[in-house]
């Protein structure tokens, strides 16, 4: 309570006389609070205090009362000490080209995004990656202790081809440090920090976080180390373009460049993600990070301490998305599964029947819902496992079993037709498929376009196979799941299918070395 003592002396009052003086007095008291009030917003406090000090006091200890917010202190005193900065020499000649250290295939939307923006420090092609010291080059990002004994995690694009590794650890001690096995494919890299063997570590979450959780992310922003930030999971499964295995989190605590390779926490202290990525504008956080899950760390780095590499399972198909208009064309209720573009010759699928066209719909009788989460279903699988694979081959249910092949590292893509070069242009010779918007011309009659399908020798820019992606130099080999040779092929599977109805047709196209399917709706006879 406010001792009375310290209230401003109020000079006395006649007393009112009568009911009417009473509500003047009230009235006129108010007008003075009233202009009190907004007196105190010019710093002359004095109307207020006199008439609302005591009220001042009441409203304090009312909100001592009330619960006070739960700050995230004792959680970050206690992970905090696991996070390392990492700073990464590396000679210049060996980043002559950025191309093959960026984490995104080329071409792809982010590879595009980050070499226009830049990314976390550390991350080449961009304002604020590695920088060059004469013939050297340094970076830096953030990691974290997973063990006593000093095995850390970090990003690959941070350690990738450095010469000289350091790690600061959260009391300001320096230690050398060697890369175990790096990732490219999930961005991943084990090192072993030397010079200890009681370190701080952190756990790697079992679970997984729901949308709207609270997370902590802890780093070495801009190289100023060992800073906190927090906020929500703001989503899951997101594909920023990184490949077939993308599955990231994405967060809106602030992390900004240099944070690549640290944790992002949840209120548990456990690790449920590695912060890899930015989408910013400016370079800075705006409030979009993604985070690669618990789970897909845990199964990459358990592979790098024991061998160096990681194996993946491969079963040796080119898929693609079943979209609305290829689940139309196929008689599918559902968008679901993984259209099977191509089987490669002599390939675990091949081998067990599989064909252009089938629809994998199951692994292991677990419902497969698109083409990604086949890639990371199989490519989390073991080589040499024997697995089974629910298939819809022509609108029947079929099981098959088959042994895991284990994922190349590297693909040799031999090129069989070049669209550059193919001899035909806008102008070169062929039939008209008006519907299609396309004119096309016998495989066997262009030069290296090889003896199957029709290539396609100009496409209308303002028709619907122009808009779903057909160009110059393709080669159609299917249309409705018959082999076609000539433009009169594809028209008689063009009626077909406005006899039978249907609003579009699947035609599989083959574009250099890769196969796919699109679905282009039958038009009008």
């Amino acid at each position: 309570m406010t001792n009375p003592a310290d209230l401003p002396k109020i000079p006395p009052q006649k007393k009112p006389r009568g009911l009417l003086a009473m509500r003047k007095f009230a009235l006129m008291a108010s007008v003075v609070v009233g202009l009190g009030a907004a007196a105190y917003g010019l710093s002359t406090p004095y109307a207020t205090d006199m008439f609302v000090g005591t009220a001042h006091a009441q409203v304090n200890k009312d909100v001592r009362q009330v619960q006070q917010p739960v700050g995230f202190a004792d959680i970050v005193e206690r992970v905090k000490p696991s996070v390392i900065s990492v700073r990464v020499r590396i000679e210049e000649k060996q980043t002559a080209d950025n191309n093959d250290d960026l984490p995104f295939p080329p071409g792809s939307p982010m590879e595009r995004f980050f070499r226009r923006f830049g990314g976390p420090d550390g991350f080449p092609g961009g304002p604020g990656g590695r920088r060059g010291r004469g013939n050297l080059v340094t970076g830096q990002g953030s990691g974290f202790f997973i063990s006593a004994d000093g095995y850390a995690v970090t990003n690959n694009h941070v350690v990738d081809g450095a010469d000289k590794v350091e790690v600061t650890t959260d009391d300001g001690k320096t230690y050398k440090a060697k890369v175990i096995g790096t990732d490219k494919r999930t961005d991943l890299a084990l090192i072993k920090v030397e010079g200890g063997s009681n370190f701080p570590f952190a756990k790697l979450s079992d679970g997984e976080p729901r949308i709207g959780d609270w997370v902590l992310a802890v780093g070495n922003p801009f190289g100023l180390g060992g800073t906190v930030t927090a906020g929500i999971v703001s989503a899951r499964g997101r594909d920023i373009g990184n490949g077939p295995y993308d599955d990231f989190i994405q967060i809106d605590a602030p992390v900004n460049k240099g944070n690549s390779g640290g944790p992002a926490f949840n209120t548990e202290g456990e690790v449920i993600g590695v912060n890899t990525a930015i989408y910013s504008p400016s370079g800075g956080s705006v409030g979009i990070a993604f985070s690669i899950p618990s789970a897909t760390v845990k199964n990459v780095v358990a592979q790098l301490k024991d061998k160096g590499s990681v194996s993946r399972g491969w079963i040796g198909v080119q898929i693609q998305p079943v979209t609305p208009e290829i689940a139309d064309s196929l008689g599918l209720k559902k968008a679901e599964g993984a259209l099977v573009a191509e089987p490669q010759t002599n390939g675990p699928a091949a081998k067990a029947g599989i064909e252009s066209g089938d629809v994998i719909n199951k692994v292991n009788d677990q419902p497969v819902k698109d083409a990604r989460e086949l890639a990371r279903t199989i490519g989390g699988m073991a080589p040499g496992a024997s697995i089974k694979l629910g298939v819809l081959h022509k609108g029947s249910e079929k099981t098959l079993t088959l042994t895991l092949g284990e994922l190349p590292n590297a693909k040799s893509i031999k090129t069989g037709f070049n669209d550059n070069d193919n001899g035909l242009g806008r102008n070169g010779n062929g039939s008209d498929v008006p519907n299609l918007g396309l004119t096309v011309a016998p495989a066997r009659s262009v030069a290296g376009a090889g003896k199957e399908g029709v290539v396609v020798t100009n496409v209308n820019p303002d028709g619907a196979s122009a808009e779903r992606g057909l160009k110059e130099g393709d080669v159609i080999l299917e249309v409705a799941g018959k082999s076609v040779a000539t433009a009169d092929d594809i028209r008689n599977e063009l009626n077909t299918a406005r006899a039978d109805k249907k609003n579009s047709v699947l035609i599989r196209v083959r574009s250099g070395d890769s196969s796919r399917f699109v679905a282009l709706p039958v038009g009008k006879g």
